[in-house]
């Protein structure tokens, strides 16, 4: 068993084994600030520069007296470090490197995790650390969730408000979407404009895309307790502790949360064309995240400012407006070369832009997503029963994850060609610490980084099981918390039952303390 998550696009094992030397000396074409070793031209671990082979590939000969790694780029070079890392299990003080053969390029050029960082905030570390996982397994966007209703997390100098009031709300709900409890408690954070360019050339250096998200229209309720002249009702609000509109819309009647802005007035746009004039200075990365899921549409039904603009647009409803909305923002970013993207509700639009990168997040079969897709739109997969890494396994298990295909969600055959990659989503209602965010995410993120890297036909969830077993020493290594097996693949109908209802009755981290015991008796 070639012991490497995830399995290359080719490869032989073969007899034999290459010890990393303690003072292994390197001879390198390429300049790799990450690998520390000692340069030498007589070293025989040579990594050589190969134009033939694909951006993101590599090749690699260990043989028991010689590594050789052949790459085009340096995120090659690194990948194949990233592959010897693994094979030699360096991370637990080993230095054998099995002799093999491997020749490798990624499936999708979209290999993306998200974290969400409005509802619970995670610093600087907790990023890095996110950052150092992924590379080794050759994961390749962060896609960061920045402002939500729940609070704005970064730092925009024209709007100081956005960080003053907008990141601090002064309670937060606990035990489920559908409780009125409350943790009255104040809760703040956020990035420096320092900070994001550190987080961000951190990853660069590591071959990883940084993504963020800044919704509009919607999910804009702590932009507007800043900035309240943002909403089509100029009212003063607080920044919301609760996480969804059901409880304080339908149960409490408190009816201003005012989500979606006013896109009536110019001073809308003057706002978020200044927002996003900063977020281009601080990304580097060619796409911006806009959002634009789950926008409520009747202030602008109420709206007379965007009622005309309707009328002056000769657009048949509001969700054309959303369209229209949604393809000026577009316009304003294509000169700086960033394209769009959208959650899949974006479609609703009939005269949305051809030319918007679509994430099909939804539960169900979406046939708008499907046309989009199979009519030559560019899309990234991010399926819910798959990809929501915040759901309990005993809903969305291990197995959902790694058995994932584009075709299952109505991808053509023809058209997998149109979906440029896959992500996992992680959403933190209910997600408060680092430790709780590691037993999320781990191993699932090993699973989607197969799904993302290897081709189909290479891939075999049994020996996936056996080589995800065998890595579990290097997370306990790293501190890693994860799910058992126990968890992640529970087997037992009534208790997955009983794990579900418990979480959407508010027992949301029922499985976790479960988990903790599982691991205190040494269960893997």
């Amino acid at each position: 068993m070639l012991s490497l998550i995830p399995i290359p696009k080719k490869y032989e094992q073969n007899s034999g084994h290459f010890v990393i030397a303690s003072d292994q000396k390197i001879k390198s074409d390429f300049d790799l600030p990450l690998v520390k070793n000692e340069r030498s031209d007589d070293a025989n671990f040579i990594i050589v520069k190969d134009d033939s082979i694909a951006k993101e590939g590599y090749k690699l000969d260990v043989k028991s007296d010689k590594i050789t790694i052949k790459a085009s780029t340096q995120i090659g070079a690194y990948y194949a470090l990233q592959s010897i890392r693994q094979l030699a299990k360096t991370d637990l003080g080993k230095n054998e490197v099995p002799c093999c053969e491997i020749d490798d390029e990624p499936r999708f050029s979209w290999r993306g995790i998200s974290l969400d960082e409005s509802r619970h905030f995670f610093g600087v570390d907790v990023v890095k650390q996110r950052l150092d996982l992924m590379f080794m397994e050759k994961l390749n966007v962060f896609h960061w969730h920045l402002t939500d209703d729940q609070g704005w997390r970064f730092e925009i100098k024209k709007y100081p408000l956005l960080t003053e009031i907008g990141a601090s709300r002064k309670n937060t709900q606990i035990n489920g979407w559908k409780k009125t409890e409350m943790e009255e408690k104040p809760y703040s954070g956020f990035y420096t404009q320092e900070e994001i360019k550190d987080i961000v050339a951190y990853a660069k250096e590591r071959g990883i895309m940084i993504v963020p998200e800044v919704d509009f229209p919607a999910h804009c309720a702590a932009a507007m307790a800043a900035y309240s002249d943002l909403a089509c009702r100029d009212i003063k609000t607080e920044v919301p502790g609760y996480f969804a509109g059901e409880v304080p819309e339908k149960v409490l009647g408190i009816k201003d949360w005012n989500r979606t802005i006013c896109v009536g007035k110019e001073s809308t746009f003057e706002f978020i064309y200044n927002v996003l004039d900063e977020v281009c200075e601080l990304f580097d990365s060619p796409y911006l995240h806009i959002g634009g899921d789950e926008a409520p549409k009747d202030e602008w039904k109420k709206c007379p400012k965007c009622q005309q603009t309707m009328k002056d647009n000769n657009l048949a409803n509001e969700e054309d407006l959303q369209g229209w909305f949604t393809n000026k923002i577009a316009q304003y970013l294509k000169p700086k070369g960033k394209s769009l993207i959208g959650w899949n509700e974006v479609l609703k639009a009939k005269n949305l832009d051809k030319n918007t990168i679509v994430q099909y997040w939804t539960p169900n079969r979406d046939k708008r997503a499907e046309k989009f897709v199979n009519s030559g739109g560019k899309m990234i997969m991010s399926n819910h029963k798959s990809f929501y890494f915040d759901m309990p396994y005993a809903q969305n298990n291990l197995k959902k994850t790694y058995t994932y295909k584009p075709q299952n969600y109505g991808v053509n055959e023809s058209n997998v060609k149109n979906v440029i990659g896959v992500e996992g989503e992680i959403w933190t209602e209910w997600i408060r610490d680092v430790h709780r965010l590691n037993f999320m995410t781990y191993p699932r993120l090993q699973a989607l980084a197969e799904v993302a890297w290897s081709f189909d036909e290479n891939k075999n969830w049994y020996d996936f099981k056996a080589r995800l077993d065998d890595f579990k020493p290097t997370l306990d290594k790293l501190g890693i918390n994860y799910a058992v097996d126990a968890i992640s693949l529970s087997k037992n109908i009534i208790k997955n039952i009983k794990i579900r209802a418990k979480f959407y009755a508010g027992d949301t981290e029922l499985e976790n303390r479960i988990n903790d015991e599982y691991k205190a008796k040494g269960v893997k």
